[in-house]
């Protein structure tokens, strides 16, 4: 019998149980482990109510099983075509996104550390030709990893016939989703039309296809770390364009992806590089806007032009979502040597009017930047830093109730600069990082 990942368990196991071969299998072998490894096991149910009284059927199965086995179970349902029509997906989209959501409270209820699906070798090797097919790089190719978060998959290194194997051993019943014969659905035909194919070629095809998933995902996990050390070097989210431009691709493309908030394609990567490249300009993608201007490449929403005006935490952290950036604010008593940047500010205490906010730039707003001797308007400022006119609104400008104090990217006004030694705010610039 093929390995079966133990290791991927924490102290209470949460198995998401649907009813098929698959997920049985999963159970019994939890259950084997925790008499062996001391770890607890719950169970999960969700019943899609796609398939009328086949899903009913589902249900029942599962709670007499987890009665009979004696395993804490915690069903749930919901209606995914609503789902699917609501937020525009295709049903196993809102099928997988309310599964999850389910499982994820279930864990909590039930004080799960771990969550356990029942994806297996074959599962993975059909991921894998699945993600050939649309095209993908490494990380898709690389197939379903073994850990996201506490949701894991103990049993890709187990194939299907292994599992029915072992349930017939047992005398063990499951139920058959009677859609898994349908050929309307990709997958359902590569199992059937493909899979056949690639084990006459090799009949260890599924462990074969985990072993090259495993040296992608390896190469994957390298590449972002060097993206992530390059993007390392600018944590006010403001990356130069001319360092990024010189990265190998591999790098540049991840570091892009890094920072983005969503998912992208390769043509919405290409955009964002393009504008880097050009050190000019703007590249939409889903659920946010890159610009690149001043020598800098950074993040901001898609469609904003303006920031609202936000009064800063003091301490704490202010979002600014429309430039991709936080604003992390804290009082400091006496700190040594003053050290302004572009994108730390220290303000003299005593010296602020009121109170600190964030807009966009104003008009009349002038800084005089310590150390050049001279008052300049802020836009001559955001002209001579390369600062496209159409981002210009988009700078963070940090004011008290007498005017502008600094803008990101720019420089600190003299008045309020605080000393050596003096009572002082200080706030640091740093990206803003979503989930």
């Amino acid at each position: 019998m093929s390995d079966f990942g133990f290791h991927l368990l924490g102290r209470r196991v949460l198995c998401a149980v649907s009813g098929g071969a698959d997920s049985v299998y999963l159970l019994l072998r939890c259950l084997e482990g925790a008499r062996e490894r001391g770890y607890t096991v719950a169970a999960a149910h969700y019943n899609h109510c796609l398939r009328g009284e086949e899903s009913e059927r589902d249900e029942r199965f599962v709670r007499a099983l987890c009665a009979r086995l004696g395993v804490e179970l915690s069903a749930g349902r919901g209606d995914v075509a609503a789902r699917a029509a609501e937020g525009g997906l295709c049903i196993e989209e809102a099928a997988r996104e309310l599964r999850y959501a389910f499982l994820e409270r279930a864990a909590d209820a039930l004080g799960c550390d771990t969550i356990a699906t029942a994806h297996n070798a074959d599962d993975n090797a059909e991921t894998m030709l699945l993600a050939l097919a649309r095209g993908a790089g490494p990380k898709g190719l690389a197939g379903i990893p073994p850990r996201r978060g506490r949701i894991v998959r103990p049993m890709l290194g187990v194939t299907r016939s292994e599992i029915e194997a072992y349930l017939a051993g047992r005398g063990e019943a499951y139920v058959v989703d009677s859609t898994n014969a349908s050929l309307d659905y990709s997958r359902n035909r590569l199992r059937a039309l493909v899979m056949p194919v690639m084990r006459g070629l090799n009949p260890r095809f599924s462990e074969a296809a985990g072993r090259s998933g495993a040296l992608l995902r390896a190469d994957e996990e390298f590449l972002c770390s060097l993206a992530e050390e390059f993007l390392a070097a600018y944590p006010d989210g403001r990356v130069s364009c001319a360092a990024l431009a010189a990265q190998p691709w591999s790098v540049a493309s991840r570091a892009v992806r890094l920072m983005a908030p969503g998912a992208l394609e390769r043509g919405h990567v290409e955009a964002v590089l393009g504008i880097a490249r050009a050190g000019a300009g703007s590249a939409d993608v889903p659920g946010a806007r890159f610009c690149a201007g001043g020598g800098a490449l950074f993040l901001a929403r898609a469609g904003a032009s303006e920031l609202p005006e936000r009064e800063l935490a003091v301490p704490g952290v202010t979002p600014v979502p429309e430039a991709g950036v936080a604003l992390v604010a804290e009082a400091v008593e006496g700190p040594g040597e003053i050290n302004t940047s572009l994108n730390t500010f220290f303000f003299q205490y005593e010296n602020i009017c009121g109170r600190i906010y964030c807009t966009s730039r104003r008009p009349g707003d002038r800084l005089r930047i310590a150390g050049r001797g001279c008052t300049k308007k802020l836009a001559d400022l955001l002209y001579e830093r390369g600062v496209p006119a159409q981002e210009r609104g988009l700078v963070p400008v940090l004011r008290d109730d007498l005017g502008a104090l600094a803008a990101v990217g720019v420089g600190q006004d003299e008045r309020a600069l605080a000393r050596p030694g003096s009572r002082a705010i200080a706030v640091r610039i740093s990206p803003l990082r979503e989930e």
